[in-house]
């Protein structure tokens, strides 16, 4: 099996910033890519930040010079980090991971795994 679990959410002030971990464990032979998701009260989820194997990465317009991602190979982690913070930031932030899972000598398939969610609120 495999968890994913994230934290990091929570209310913060306008320009304020936010650290979120995604962790993942399990039996995980490799994870080919990362990111992360958002959704907002009435709006649809929508794509925030990616990072692949390669280290490429990709932003949406709305966040892009204000968000960061990165990744600990090491630790199976992606974080984001959130500076610069809006109110129209505010939604459930979800991470996503590409997972190559291992199975005896070998493995299987891609799975595309999900983190439970963590809000963040950016209020005054």
């Amino acid at each position: 099996q495999v968890q994913v679990v994230e934290s990091g959410g929570g209310l913060v002030q306008p320009g304020g910033s936010l650290r979120l971990s995604c962790a993942a464990s399990g039996s995980i032979f490799r994870i080919n890519a990362m990111g992360w998701a958002r959704q907002a009260p009435g709006k649809q989820r929508e794509l925030v930040a990616a990072i692949t194997s390669g280290d490429r990465t990709n932003y949406a317009d709305s966040v892009k010079g204000r968000f960061t991602i990165s990744r600990d190979n090491a630790k199976n982690t992606v974080y984001l980090q959130m500076n610069s913070l809006k109110p129209e930031d505010t939604a459930v932030y979800y991470c996503n991971m590409k997972i190559q899972r291992s199975y005896n000598n070998g493995w299987l398939g891609e799975y595309d795994y999900w983190g439970q969610g963590t809000q963040v609120t950016v209020s005054s």
